[in-house]
């Protein structure tokens, strides 16, 4: 069977994702996130199509959205934005951080084989329309493409243990590759050893928001285990990312990783979005930031490599 990479509006062959950002967030959409952080509020389809109209401008060619079940995903919203833009979503199932969650206490007491279902049921049938927040499931055409595993301390809880295992069955079952959260960056060891343990291979593992750290030696750790690493606070550091992710980036590129680093904006901050009246909004990682990595020695080639090649190796499977 041919691997393929699994977007909302269905599989397509890896070489038509190009220029692709590896953890974004178009849609968020609950009542606790409304209640609790407005600022990550994104609701509408309409705002994240202007806000990616000038991504598509620089070259943009697909987008990670990795907001997971029960979270506020909108698979629905998803489609529509991924038609009306022209770049491809890439949806993901899985399970965030607790605080996500109030009210859904199915999320921690669950075993893994039964979220296991669940996550497998996104990845092969479709996402369901009410994101499993309702009494009834109705499944969508539209599926999952990756899972999501999240972790708010540096060593994963017992509940998040069971969404490690209940991602790695999942990943056995189809192939989907695993995306993580690591708060603050740090604990991305303690996550790689936890999913080593379960026979996940970590070429099917990317680690995000490492570069909330600047210790090269964390990175290089992380590296060696033949995890992908994605840096995404540039946006947040603006100008000042050449002496934050921008010079982990070239250091990192320097030292022969390039093939494990991907890149992005988790832009998930109505503050940063120039649709919403913010900035710089996600089109500056495509530009400015691309820039700003010529200038620190990065060639044309890294960062292709980090942007085209990596994604597209990481997100195709043939499973489901």
């Amino acid at each position: 069977m041919t691997a393929s990479v699994r977007t909302v509006l269905g599989d397509i062959d890896p070489a038509e994702l190009g220029f692709t950002y590896i953890h974004e967030h178009l849609i968020i959409d609950t009542p606790l996130v409304v209640d609790r952080w407005p600022h990550i509020h994104l609701p509408n389809a309409d705002d994240a199509v202007r806000e990616l109209e000038p991504c598509a401008a620089a070259g943009v060619g697909a987008v990670v959205d990795a907001m997971p079940a029960a979270s506020g995903r909108g698979v629905l919203r998803l489609a529509k934005i991924s038609r009306r833009s022209g770049i491809h979503v890439v949806a993901c199932t899985g399970l965030h951080t607790h605080k996500y969650y109030e009210g859904q206490r199915w999320t921690a007491e669950e075993p893994a084989d039964v979220l296991a279902k669940l996550f497998v049921a996104d990845v092969v049938d479709g996402i369901d329309r009410y994101d499993y927040m309702g009494p009834v499931i109705r499944r969508t055409p539209h599926r999952a493409g990756i899972v999501k595993v999240a972790v708010l301390e540096d060593a994963p809880s017992a509940r998040d243990i069971r969404v490690f295992v209940a991602a790695a069955m999942t990943h056995e079952a189809t192939g989907v590759p695993i995306l993580t959260h690591c708060e603050g960056g740090r604990g991305a060891m303690a996550q790689i050893e936890l999913f080593g343990q379960l026979g996940v291979p970590l070429d099917s593992v990317v680690v995000s928001h490492t570069d909330k750290v600047s210790d090269l030696s964390y990175h290089r750790d992380l590296l060696d285990t033949g995890v992908y690493l994605e840096y995404d606070q540039a946006l947040r550091q603006g100008e000042a990312a050449a002496r934050g992710t921008g010079a982990i980036v070239a250091a990192m590129v320097a030292e022969g990783h390039t093939r494990r680093l991907m890149l992005s904006t988790d832009g998930a901050r109505r503050s940063l979005w120039t649709s919403l009246g913010g900035g710089p909004g996600l089109a500056w990682l495509a530009t400015r930031f691309v820039e700003i990595l010529h200038d620190l020695g990065v060639d044309e080639a890294s960062i292709n490599t980090m942007f085209v090649d990596n994604p597209a190796r990481l997100l195709a499977f043939d499973g489901g």
